[in-house]
């Protein structure tokens, strides 16, 4: 089995690739203090967990969406899930982002193991779907298209990453990115999570794309924004035995650029926003703290202690100066003082 998508380089799409290489280019170009950027990829991260969470129908405002990324609930309910789920697997793409990672089916069910995390029974979970499922019309619940087979899966997916893999370094990475999006959600290899997985998946191959300020990016958001639109280019309809041959990629992959293209002018346009005084630079200790309390929520200065050889006093003003530019703040008192993000 071999996937051989079908898609032509149509005059607007090679100019939508030629666009983004250009805005890439002058993104990369550019140099803005590492603290503005840390601000707004906090943005960036909330606005893909909200926007790709909504696209599936969870009904928290971006507001909320915030607040508990800020503060895990204990005893959170699926929607708050969700959230913190489609988050975690947001910072375990970001720790592999530009590894030598190999594009494979363990990636994959890593990926969504993370998002449907406590929202899936154990049948359904660590491998790919061994039942039928049917994508049904969200507005009168008419079933609109048929899967394939079960059985046929692994093989269709194991195509899919093969596809990936082979095509890495002859392709556009944006193109591979857009084949992979569309037919990842043709074969619909969960029962559920199929859209939240791909998105992750999509953002991890389309950071090789070369942009330096990935972090930044939400394309997620340009989906949220008119959710039918999305559906009705990523999607198809009927059978998929009796369409499979027929499938044209084309019309996708110009929607799909023109979603990145209208990320990168957003993020473009926000870094305008900020001046550029070097004085506000992190330095190799500043970001030791930031990672910490990204990973863990927060940071002592007992825990900061073991991550550098700075003197008492000079982390204090490590936290000081963190705390000024409005990155973390400090909770607690005297010996049970803490810094976290809120």
């Amino acid at each position: 089995m071999e996937f051989d998508p079908k898609y032509t380089i149509t005059p607007k799409l090679l100019f939508n690739i030629k666009d983004i290489t250009r805005i890439t280019t002058e993104l990369n170009n550019r140099r803005f203090p590492e603290t503005i950027k840390m601000n707004l990829e906090k943005t960036a991260v909330s606005m893909s967990v909200y926007s790709s969470t909504s696209i599936e129908g969870n009904i928290l405002p971006l507001t909320e969406v915030k607040k508990i990324l800020k503060n895990k609930p204990e005893h959170a309910r699926d929607s708050e899930k969700e959230i913190i789920n489609y988050n975690d697997a947001l910072i375990y793409l970001r720790k592999i982002m530009g590894k030598s990672k190999t594009f494979n089916k363990k990636l994959v069910l890593d990926v969504h193991k993370k998002v449907m995390k406590g929202l899936l029974q154990n049948g359904n979970f660590g491998d790919y779907r061994n039942a039928p499922v049917v994508v049904n019309n969200p507005r009168n619940g008419e079933i609109i298209y048929l899967p394939p087979d079960a059985k046929d899966v692994n093989d269709l997916m194991k195509a899919l990453i093969d596809y990936v893999n082979k095509n890495k370094e002859e392709i556009d990475p944006i193109i591979i990115a857009g084949l992979f999006h569309k037919q990842f959600v043709i074969i619909h290899p969960f029962v559920d999570g199929n859209g939240r997985t791909v998105r992750l998946l999509t953002k991890l191959l389309l950071a090789n794309m070369g942009l330096d300020t990935f972090n930044l990016f939400s394309f997620e958001n340009y989906y949220n924004k008119n959710v039918t639109k999305y559906f009705q280019n990523v999607g198809v309809q009927g059978n998929y035995y009796e369409i499979e041959k027929n499938v044209d990629f084309t019309k996708w992959l110009e929607y799909f650029t023109d979603g990145i293209i209208d990320e990168l002018i957003r993020v473009s346009k926000e870094l305008e926003k900020f001046g550029t005084d070097p004085g506000t630079s992190l330095r190799d200790h500043d970001r030791k703290v930031l990672k910490h309390i990204e990973e863990y929520g927060y940071i002592t200065d007992s825990e900061y202690s073991k991550l550098t050889d700075r003197a008492k006093s000079t982390r204090a003003l490590d936290f000081y100066k963190l705390r000024k530019l409005g990155l973390i703040k400090r909770k607690g008192k005297g010996r049970a003082t803490y810094y976290t993000y809120e």
